[in-house]
């Protein structure tokens, strides 16, 4: 994953710029994570590991809702600028640089759930590198907790050739932002390039693109796969967060 550790390095001063009003999409995941999580493992979840935090969307609204975070990304940057952002809100979350793929292996310990959000599963790019990561996030769940990942639904998209998707224009002080992503495809695996064009107000504009790649693997195969590393109940949930959710929950010890 080290051209996913480059993609999201150089993407740290800019991700907020992905979301129109990024602090309220903080709140809003969160509240959208926690009716989940309530309904599926009730009471119990106190302690929650964020595999994949980047600069903080989902664990920061989530520990101002009361829940203990620790979290983890494979960008150096982007968990500074996460722990910058706790500090700001006067949150304490445990942040540190991990690989998904060794989260057992780096903490040693249980959490009563495990999230990876926003489309990050996908950057393990075959099924043998994301059972790999299922089952470091099954020896990293309390039994009777569960796992908790949001995706892209590949299966309901297009996958072929290039393809421009627009995100918007953002304002910031004195500048403005034309943000788009560039998908091109290659069977299932495909390269993203993301464009943020600055516009300052005079005649030349500066451009900015990162490079990463994903696989567009079906919620279907992620739920075989959650089920191969251990979990049970696992499905998908729908209308719930602003992408398609598996779940699956840790059989409780006998």
């Amino acid at each position: 994953m080290c051209m996913e550790s480059q993609f999201y390095d150089e993407l740290t001063p800019f991700y907020h710029l992905i979301y129109p009003d990024w602090e309220s999409s903080i709140a809003r995941q969160a509240m959208n994570l926690e009716g989940i999580i309530c309904e599926f493992w009730g009471n119990q979840v106190r302690t929650i590991l964020d595999v994949s935090c980047g600069i903080g969307t989902q664990a920061l609204g989530l520990a101002a809702r009361g829940y203990a975070l620790t979290a983890s990304d494979l960008s150096s940057r982007s968990v500074e600028r996460a722990k910058q952002e706790a500090i700001k809100r006067g949150l304490n979350i445990e942040f540190s640089v991990a690989d998904m793929r060794q989260v057992f292996a780096h903490y040693r310990r249980p959490f009563d759930a495990i999230i990876a959000c926003d489309n990050s599963v996908p950057h393990l790019l075959s099924d043998s590198e994301i059972l790999v990561a299922f089952r470091q996030f099954y020896q990293s769940t309390a039994p009777g907790g569960g796992c908790l990942i949001s995706v892209r639904d590949y299966a309901a998209m297009d996958l072929h050739g290039t393809q421009v998707k627009p995100y918007g224009i953002r304002s910031e002080g004195e500048s403005r932002y034309l943000i788009f992503q560039v998908w091109e495809f290659r069977d299932v695996i495909y390269d993203l390039s993301m464009y943020f064009v600055k516009d300052d107000g005079n005649m030349n504009c500066k451009t900015y693109v990162m490079r990463s790649q994903y696989y567009a693997v079906t919620t279907d195969r992620l739920i075989e796969l959650m089920t191969s590393a251990g979990y049970e109940n696992v499905q998908r949930l729908d209308n719930r967060f602003f992408q398609p959710v598996v779940i699956g929950t840790r059989p409780s010890e006998a």
